[in-house]
């Protein structure tokens, strides 16, 4: 894959950081390890993720938030990607009982160390596809953006509210519905507020920054942009992975 591509002008230039969390243990997926330690197309779930943000010249540094008990691959694929890119790449021992937990502690170990207000990009571990050009947009979003922006796409499908016994109880308009994507990109100083307000249980840092009655702005993320989560996942992203390495007729 060749992420290569940058930015070519950007009149306001601010720090960026990237915070993956990647202490959870995706039990639905349903394989020995958690799934952004997952092998697909020769490299690890978590360095496919990694790859876009290490290509961006933008981001300043990518933390972290880690459980215990790494597995011997991550923690030589980790050992690699630092020796590559020495003080990008930070290691954190914060993983929570929840995501937003998780977030929570590598935002207090960014804020004890970066003493400015840099953008965060929230992005899920698990999440291997993010297209560059998806990535692009989100960082031109954010220029002159007073609150906050997130990778998202229109809702294609027709949606249906199910009952408790898995009939259709309800069929919803999808006029102005969006599948929330990552990143997730806010100030450090709104994100921890948000968080803090919101609690553990917050189902993505957008969620908790709406708490605050903030209205983040809705970016066009990419279809490839998926999230491992079941066993079947696992092919559709490989494919795509494939198809994005093989070269240009």
């Amino acid at each position: 894959m060749r992420y290569h591509r940058v930015l070519s002008h950007h009149p306001h230039p601010v720090s960026i950081h990237v915070v993956i969390p990647a202490g959870g243990t995706g039990s639905r997926f349903g394989a020995p390890v958690p799934k952004q330690f997952h092998a697909l197309q020769g490299r690890l779930v978590l360095e496919w993720a990694l790859l876009p943000f290490l290509a961006q010249k933008r981001v300043s540094a990518i933390w972290l938030a880690l459980g215990e008990g790494l597995p011997a691959a991550a923690a030589h694929m980790l050992d690699r990607l630092q020796q590559a890119h020495p003080a990008r790449i930070h290691r954190l021992a914060c993983a929570g009982a929840t995501r937003a937990l998780t977030v929570a502690g590598a935002l207090e170990a960014v804020a004890a160390q970066i003493p400015a207000d840099p953008w965060i990009l929230v992005h899920d571990a698990a999440r291997p596809g993010l297209p560059v050009a998806a990535l692009d947009r989100l960082l031109l979003a954010l220029e002159d953006e007073p609150v906050g922006a997130l990778l998202a796409l229109p809702v294609a499908d027709t949606l249906k509210r199910g009952d408790a016994h898995d009939r259709v109880a309800a069929t919803v308009a999808r006029s102005g519905l969006w599948q929330a994507q990552t990143p997730q990109a806010f100030r450090l100083s709104l994100l921890r507020r948000a968080l803090a307000m919101a609690g553990p249980d917050a189902g993505d840092e957008a969620s908790a920054v709406e708490a605050l009655g903030l209205r983040p702005r809705l970016v066009e993320g990419d279809p490839q942009n998926l999230k491992l989560t079941r066993p079947g996942d696992g092919a559709l992203i490989a494919a795509l992975l494939a198809a994005r390495e093989q070269p240009c007729a």
